[in-house]
C-alpha cells in the first residue's frame, strides 16, 4: 500500500507529465505561418492594395495557430459513405428549424418585406438560407477564423484536391476585411472553413456582396439582422435570381432510357420543359416554355433515387453552396416555412 507521502509524490509526477504533454500539444500548434511560403508575397500584396504594412500582416500570421481539427475536417472519410438525401434533408427541413424560422420571419417581417421589394428575392428563401446556415444565428461557429484560414492556406492536407490557393485568397480577403471594418482579426469566430456571420459569408463574399442594410455606416453580419438579410438577398440578386423563373419542380420519371443524358449537365439548367417531357420526365409544376431546367438526382442510400427539376433560380442558390443537396434543402425549407407561416396567419 502506498504511503501518503509516496502517493503525494506520485500525484505530483503525474501532474507534471500531463502538464508537459499539454504544453507539447500546444506547442505543436504554434507553427509560425509568417515563415511559410507565400506569406511574404501575400503581405506585400496587402500592403500594395490595402495599405496594410507587410509587417502587420506577418505579425498576425505569427499569432495564428495550426488547428489539427480543421485539417481533419477537410480530409476525406476513411470509409466512403453513400450519399443519402433523406438523411441530409432531415438535418435541415425539420420542426425546430421551421418553428425558429417562422419566429425569425415574424420578428423581421418589415425588413424581409423591404428586401424582397428591393432585390426581388422571396422572403422565405432568405429566411431558409439563414436557417440552413446558422439556425438564425444560433450556430455561427467557434473557430477563430484567422487560425482556420491560415491552417487551410498553409497546411492543407495532401491526398485530395488541393484547395490551399482558395483558402490563401480567403485569408488575404479576411485580413483586408478586418482592416476595413470594426472586426478584430484575432477575435472573429466562424466555421472551420472560415465562413462568418448569420449567413456564413466567406470573407471575399462579405467584401463583394455584403451591404449596410440598416444604414448605420457599418456592415455587421454578426449582430445586425437587417444587414444579414439584405446581404443574403443581394448575393442572390447579383448571382442572377430572376422573378418568375423556376426554383424546383417536382417530377415523375416516366421512362429511364434518357437518364444518363439528362443527368450529364448536373446542376446546370440545360433542357426546356418540352425537351424534358420528350425525354420521359413529367413536370408537376409551373415553368416558362423557354426556360432551361436541370434534372437533379437525389441519391437516397439504398432506397430508390428521387429526382427533381432544378430551374434557373435553383442554380442561383447553388452559387451560395455548390451542392444540389444544399439547394434542394434550402428550397424545401423555404416552402415549409411559407406553408407554416401562411397557416398561422
Amino acid at each position: 500500500m502506498l504511503t501518503p507521502i509516496i502517493r503525494s509524490i506520485a500525484s505530483i509526477l503525474i501532474s507534471t507529465v500531463l502538464c508537459t504533454q499539454a504544453v507539447r500539444a500546444q506547442d505543436a500548434n504554434k507553427v509560425n505561418f509568417a515563415n511559410q511560403q507565400q506569406a511574404a508575397a501575400m503581405a506585400e500584396r496587402l500592403q500594395a492594395k490595402e495599405g496594410i504594412p507587410a509587417s502587420e500582416t506577418l505579425e498576425l500570421l505569427r499569432q495564428a495557430e495550426l488547428l489539427p481539427q480543421v485539417v481533419k475536417a477537410v480530409q476525406p472519410a476513411k470509409t466512403k459513405s453513400v450519399r443519402n438525401w433523406d438523411r441530409y434533408r432531415n438535418n435541415f427541413v425539420e420542426p425546430y428549424r421551421i418553428r425558429k424560422g417562422v419566429e425569425f420571419w415574424e420578428a423581421n417581417a418589415d425588413t424581409l418585406k423591404e428586401a424582397e421589394a428591393h432585390y426581388g428575392i422571396p422572403q422565405e428563401v432568405i429566411v431558409a438560407i439563414i436557417g440552413v446556415e446558422t439556425i438564425y444565428g444560433q450556430h455561427i461557429g467557434n473557430y477563430r477564423v484567422l487560425d482556420s484560414l491560415a491552417t487551410l492556406a498553409f497546411a492543407y492536407p495532401a491526398g485530395q484536391r488541393d484547395r490551399s490557393e482558395f483558402f490563401l485568397s480567403e485569408l488575404e480577403s479576411f485580413i483586408a476585411l478586418c482592416n476595413k471594418t470594426h472586426l478584430n482579426a484575432l477575435e472573429v469566430k466562424g466555421s472551420y472553413a472560415g465562413a462568418i456571420g448569420l449567413g456564413q459569408f466567406m470573407p471575399s463574399s462579405w467584401i463583394a456582396y455584403a451591404v449596410d442594410g440598416d444604414g448605420d455606416g457599418v456592415v455587421d453580419l454578426f449582430n445586425s439582422r437587417r444587414d444579414a438579410i439584405f446581404s443574403v438577398a443581394n448575393f442572390l440578386k447579383v448571382h442572377g435570381w430572376e422573378n418568375g423563373k423556376a426554383t424546383r419542380v417536382l417530377v415523375e420519371i416516366e421512362r429511364t432510357d434518357n437518364l444518363p443524358e439528362l443527368l450529364a449537365p448536373d446542376i446546370v439548367p440545360t433542357f426546356t420543359p418540352a425537351v424534358m417531357q420528350e425525354k420521359g420526365v413529367a413536370l408537376n409544376g409551373d415553368t416558362l416554355p423557354d426556360e432551361k431546367l436541370a434534372l437533379i438526382e437525389l441519391v437516397r442510400g439504398d432506397a430508390e433515387t428521387a429526382y427533381v427539376a432544378g430551374g434557373h433560380n435553383f442554380y442561383v442558390v447553388t452559387r451560395y453552396n455548390r451542392s444540389s443537396f444544399y439547394a434542394n434543402a434550402v428550397l424545401e425549407l423555404s416552402e415549409a416555412l411559407k406553408l407554416r407561416r401562411d397557416m398561422l396567419n
